[in-house]
């Protein structure tokens, strides 16, 4: 008979299984979009999970049309404040920065994070020798009830699209200025989801790859491997299922829809009797996406254009139904 044989517990892809180096994700790669000028990411934080009714704008799917039930997570997504313009050139190593424009007026609570450095204007700057522009922007936890860390976190947001020039313009008219989620995205659009999932610290091989339990009858121990390899080579590969950190890990979603865009002044067709469950009520702009996405409630999340997008946006997704029923249980 032939050897029975499965597939190997755990994939390889996610190796090395370690914590993030930073609760907020960082973004590290952009796609290349066409057309206008625009910026490609955003921020926001995880509030909660509810369920809306909307009409099946899927084409192919065999309830188009009809009324169905969907899941959608609530990320509350405040207001950026552009602190910077980053100029990259190429390097013997890649892009590198060569010249940087912070803007005239900056909250103090951002040097918390940064060193306050005298205001120093870049060299003259030729348009030939820019090969990227990225805005630098900071968070507004302080608008977030929800959220008990108030020092902003800071992150890189480039511009795509056009030409050079026109993107140096568009970062040039947003230096210092606050950036809103209409900005980077609209309703019915595809968005790729950054975060660190939930931490669940060191686990046994069992829950950490979903290895079968060993027999009964085997000596003291069901929740453990039955071989760490063969005698030859004589050492312990990595492939070998093991024992480790579970979860916060950074995690990248693609082509999460967005189901609805709504402002500070529509937050109350949102919130749910009793507040959000560890979270509280949403008082800023918020965002529904699609299904559920990674990290606890709290964690920041950041949003990018999709990188490998495959569907095309919606026009519309009509949304006849929000549920805001207590997520407090009985």
């Amino acid at each position: 008979m032939a050897t029975p044989h499965h597939s190997r517990r755990g994939s390889m892809a996610y190796y090395p299984r370690v914590r993030a180096k930073k609760i907020g994700a960082g973004i590290r790669s952009w796609p290349e979009i066409e057309g206008k000028s625009k910026i490609q990411a955003f921020a926001g934080y995880k509030v909660g999970m509810t369920h809306v009714q909307v009409t099946d704008y899927r084409k192919t799917s065999v309830t188009a049309g009809k009324t169905v039930m969907v899941p959608v997570t609530v990320v509350e997504v405040p207001p950026i404040n552009v602190i910077a313009i980053r100029y990259y050139e190429e390097g013997d190593n890649g892009l590198q920065v060569f010249a940087e424009k912070r803007a005239e007026h900056i909250e103090k609570e951002v040097f918390k994070r940064i060193p306050e450095i005298k205001k120093k204007e870049p060299k003259n700057i030729e348009i030939k020798d820019v090969a990227d522009v990225r805005l630098l922007v900071n968070t507004n936890p302080k608008l977030v009830t929800g959220i008990p860390n108030k020092i902003p976190e800071i992150f890189e947001v480039r511009i795509s699209g056009s030409t050079i020039s026109d993107r140096i313009k568009l970062a040039e008219e947003k230096l210092g200025k606050e950036l809103h989620f209409g900005d980077f995205n609209v309703e019915g659009s595809f968005v790729d989801v950054i975060s660190v999932t939930k931490g669940k610290g060191f686990q046994g091989v069992v829950k950490r790859f979903g290895v079968k339990l060993l027999p009964r009858s085997n000596r003291k121990h069901r929740r453990m491997i039955g071989t760490l390899g063969p005698w030859h080579p004589d050492w312990v590969r990595n492939t070998v299922p093991q024992a480790g950190q579970v979860g916060l890990h950074q995690r990248t979603i693609h082509n999460i829809r967005v189901m609805k865009f709504g402002t500070k002044d529509q937050a109350d067709e949102i919130n749910v009797k009793g507040g959000f469950l560890n979270y509280g009520l949403v008082r800023n702009d918020y965002i529904l996406l699609y299904g559920s996405i990674s990290g606890p409630s709290k964690r920041l999340i950041k949003l990018r254009d999709p990188a490998r997008q495959a569907v095309a946006n919606a026009e519309k997704v009509e949304i006849t139904y929000i549920s805001r029923e207590s997520k407090q249980g009985d």
